[in-house]
């Protein structure tokens, strides 16, 4: 099992985040003038996100399995999660098969400059919304030692 512990955590934490920056001008108003609908395919655990940019605002639809998408993303919810910390290289992850894209690749390259305040955003807004736990760039700190009495 990855990360999330469920589909419906998945969707709690992704749909939430992507809603978020939906509503974020900085971000939103680049996406919209791509004019793209993404199909977010995940696994482990399952979950299909349509994030719409093709009208004036951004629609995000979890479960759309029936919208046409211009491109179609596939990926393990795993590499989906440390791509939003700005740790998973979209390039890399394409060419090593973590990422499979399906439609104009060049335009969602295009993207990735208007994403990118994202990185900082994601770990923001886990902690903000009692997510916490699956902020990964918390160091693990693991329990103190218990005190041994001495003999």
């Amino acid at each position: 099992m990855g990360m999330f512990e469920s589909a419906e955590k998945l969707e709690e934490v992704l749909v939430g985040f992507f809603r978020l920056m939906a509503d974020t001008p900085k971000i939103a108003d680049k996406l919209v003038a791509s004019k793209l609908i993404i199909r977010f395919i995940y696994s482990d655990p399952d979950l299909i996100v349509v994030v719409d940019c093709s009208g004036d605002k951004i629609d995000v639809r979890p479960h759309d399995t029936e919208t046409k998408a211009t491109v179609e993303m596939s990926m393990s919810s795993d590499i989906a999660h440390r791509f939003w910390f700005g740790k998973v290289n979209l390039t890399s992850a394409l060419t090593r098969k973590e990422m499979i894209a399906k439609g104009p690749i060049p335009k969602v390259l295009k993207l990735l400059p208007a994403v990118q305040p994202s990185y900082a955003m994601y770990p923001q807004y886990l902690d903000s919304h009692g997510y916490e736990k699956y902020n990964i760039l918390k160091a693990y700190k693991p329990p103190a030692p218990s005190a041994t009495p001495s003999a």
